[in-house]
């Protein structure tokens, strides 16, 4: 992951080639969107979302905390600080939450979660919600299971993959995310339960203010239910009180909600069966209720010993504990996870599962030498020192700064070195794929990569311009007559993988061909591509692909600049622009002004080529339809603040909320390009600025705030995923970033130098245009 090659220096984290990586200057978070259950819902999880957020509203009190609080169908009015309230049972709900925290522009969204929180099978509906987000997203498991179901492992593995941190309470908890789920540790934060802050040794304080005798009091609290162990502890007060005659034990809590609704009270008055059975039930103190919180400390400060006898030992957190002995508590617990963990050295007695005799003799041990209980009460409370709510806030505090994103970063300017295309290339060709910054030789080749190589070729200014032979030679050989059709594909041996690629690598080749025409530096060079571009290019009008269609274009449009009778290339821009204009009039309504139902990647490539087509064979009321499209997909990339290209996960989606990862480099090229494209047309500055928003996309003005330029030796990541930057270093995003510096260099040429203060051309310049279209 990326945090594993980054250092540490004057808390700011940074690549070791110098560049900043934004977001952790120690400035405060300024918004946090809050998932989970929250009271008046009465359960360990709403108790617990509420205690963090008062502690992070106090440590950090201009932070806007936004909660999004799951409700049952009967719940009554949350308090004001709850921004929406989700029915449980109610899956529409969960999307429309997600889309409204999205607007929300939140900088972390932070779920507490337990399957049992959130409807559909395994808690699947959170899913629907958070897939809109694009934020960082800071996940704190309340519970890690070991042997989940399949449908929990699916829900899990998906969090998983989408947080930029799982935040567990435990060393177990951590290692059941390594081992089961396969978490890189790196998104694994251990922050402990947060804890009240009281003073020490008020035992015989609270148990005067609450009316109690100064008998031994014993104490568990909870939502009653059977996986709680209470059966044992009941068992094994006969020998408790065979010892202790006075003792008391206090059973504070009620039952569990879901508990009460499917057997109402059988479970606990099965419990009162046992204690009458024993002849206990003088000695049992009932609290049938849901505590408030000072109520609920003021009863564990009065206790002696707290007993956790939980029946599984995949308990992996436990607030309960957590609270017992910060307050200063013994605790006798029997071994599960976290059990094991917070009351190691001697902080707590450990006892079997399910036997009371060993639960009874440790009680009775500590009741009968005040000295040892004195001790391990100290033990307990100087431990919980540590996880205090105020410590809590600040620990979660420093870990969300390191997520958040930095809005302003200077671009840079100057030329990218070439390091990362020679990495890539060899005497065939450009190999697509690496691991990490190591080419790939498993994938070998493919001509897109080299099309593309070829058109960067005849633009670089330094020594990747001698390489435009290598990739022409590449191209030459895809070309196979008998299909009429451009191999893509070539393994690492030289031997091509298909007699034929896609049509849309083929649609990018003929691009590649028609830039050499125009830009070849060599002769020579123009004259093959003037051959093959005769060969190839009528292949194009046989394309319904709208992307290969749009790239065909593009390579028309340069054939163009230099032969304005290129029967071909104006027979693909006729094609083509016939095309486009009937795709986006037939797709195109209000709200969607698209050539599509739905969105893919290169997206900005449908209206640059429609533009460049409508301005070359004079059609403005073309031109200003792509112009439309194009200001519509730049608002869409940019409304988060910065450009955001549409995220794989979404493509084909018809929801134009969709997924927002993962980001690719090709789309921020294209945004660029077509950036260009409509500035050369209109001369409008908005342009300029939707071209820098996409460029510094490439340089940490994204959703995560990381840069994918390797700016020292011109190499880039392959995109950006929810849990920051896919560190493979892929062909394709580095010549996108290369060819997106060498449009931006253009862009900033022409806006500098003034020669297009007045548009080249306007509608109103435009004779015989034919009527706007009807949408």
């Amino acid at each position: 992951m990326l945090e594993n090659i980054l250092t540490k220096s004057d808390d700011v984290l940074r690549f070791p080639h110098g560049l900043p990586i934004a977001g952790v200057a120690a400035n405060g978070i300024g918004h946090i969107a809050v998932v989970g259950n929250f009271p008046p819902t009465k359960c360990g999880i709403a108790t617990f979302t509420q205690d963090m957020v008062d502690s992070l509203a106090a440590v950090s009190p201009k932070t806007q905390l936004d909660i999004y609080a799951m409700v049952s169908e009967d719940a009554c009015a949350c308090p004001p600080m709850v921004k929406t309230i989700i029915p449980e049972n109610d899956r529409e709900a969960y999307r429309q939450a997600g889309k409204e925290i999205e607007r929300s522009k939140a900088e972390i969204v932070w779920l507490q979660h337990e399957f049992g929180l959130f409807g559909g099978e395994a808690g699947e509906w959170i899913i629907d919600m958070l897939r809109h987000v694009a934020a960082p997203l800071v996940v704190t498991l309340h519970t890690v299971l070991e042997n989940p179901t399949p449908e929990q492992q699916r829900v899990m593995r998906w969090l998983s993959d989408r947080a930029a941190r799982l935040v567990v309470m435990s060393d177990e908890g951590r290692a059941i995310l390594e081992r089961v789920y396969r978490v890189e540790p790196d998104r694994i934060a251990i922050i402990p339960h947060g804890v009240p802050d009281r003073p020490f040794g008020r035992s015989r304080e609270m148990k005067q203010r609450l009316d109690l005798d100064d008998a031994p009091m014993l104490m568990t609290f909870g939502l009653i239910s059977p996986g709680k162990g209470i059966e044992t502890a009941i068992a094994a007060l006969p020998a408790i009180c065979a010892e202790n005659p006075g003792v008391r034990y206090c059973i504070a809590g009620a039952t569990h909600p879901k508990l009460l609704a499917f057997e109402g009270e059988a479970y606990r008055e099965k419990l009162e069966q046992l204690a009458r059975e024993l002849g206990v039930e003088d000695n049992i103190l009932w609290i049938n209720k849901y505590l408030d919180k000072e109520e609920l400390l003021d009863r564990i400060e009065a206790a002696d010993v707290y007993l956790t006898p939980y029946a599984s030992a995949d308990q992996s957190t436990s607030g309960t504990l957590s609270y017992a002995l910060a307050l200063g508590k013994a605790v006798v617990s029997t071994p599960y996870k976290h059990a094991r963990e917070l009351l190691a050295d001697a902080k707590g007695e450990l006892v079997p599962f399910a036997d009371p005799a060993a639960l009874g003799d440790a009680v009775n041990a500590l009741l009968a030498n005040p000295d040892r209980l004195a001790a391990m009460q100290l033990r307990a409370y100087e431990a919980g020192r540590a996880t205090t709510w105020p410590e809590f806030a600040r620990q979660t505090l420093r870990m969300c700064e390191q997520l958040r994103v930095r809005k302003f970063i200077k671009l840079p300017r100057q030329p990218l070195p070439e390091n990362g295309l020679f990495r890539l290339t060899d005497n065939c060709g450009i190999i697509q794929h690496s691991v990490l910054s190591i080419p790939d030789r498993h994938h070998g080749y493919c001509v897109d990569d080299n099309a593309r190589a070829l058109m960067l070729a005849h633009r670089s200014e330094g020594r990747f311009a001698a390489m435009a032979g290598t990739f022409a030679a590449f191209v030459q050989h895809s070309w196979n007559p008998d299909a009429r059709a451009f191999r893509n594909f070539m393994g690492y041996d030289r031997n091509w993988l298909e007699p034929s690629g896609s049509t849309d690598s083929n649609g990018r080749t003929l691009w590649a061909i028609g830039a050499t025409l125009a830009e070849a530096r060599d002769p020579a060079m123009r004259l093959w591509a003037s051959r093959l571009w005769a060969e190839a290019a009528p292949i194009a009008l046989d394309f319904t692909s709208p992307r290969a269609i749009a790239f065909a274009m593009l390579g028309a449009d340069l054939a163009l600049s230099v032969d304005l009778e290129n029967r071909h290339a104006k027979a693909i821009m006729d094609y083509g622009l016939t095309f486009l204009w009937s795709a986006y009039k037939h797709y195109s309504r209000p709200g969607w002004r698209w050539f599509e139902p739905c969105l893919a990647y290169d997206n900005c490539r449908l209206p640059e080529a429609m533009l460049r087509g409508a301005d070359r064979l004079g059609n403005d009321v073309a031109a200003l339809q792509a112009l439309e499209a194009l200001d519509w997909i730049a608002l869409l990339q940019t409304e988060a603040g910065h450009f955001r290209p549409v995220g794989s996960n979404a493509f084909g989606a018809l929801d134009i909320a969709g997924d927002p990862f993962d980001q690719q480099p090709v789309d921020a090229w294209a945004m660029i390009d077509a950036a260009l494209a409509a500035y050369r047309y209109e001369a409008d500055s908005k342009w300029i600025d939707t071209a820098e928003a996409a460029y510094g996309w490439f340089h940490g003005q994204n959703d995560r705030g990381l840069p994918l330029a390797v700016t020292a030796i011109g190499d880039c990541y392959d995109g950006i995923t929810p849990v920051g930057v896919n560190l493979n270093q892929g062909a394709e995003s580095v010549l996108a970033l290369h060819m997106g510096q060498a449009s931006m260099q253009e862009l900033r040429r022409l806006a500098e130098s003034g020669e297009l203060a007045v548009p080249v051309v306007t509608a109103a310049t435009r004779t015989n245009a034919p009527q706007p279209l009807s949408v």
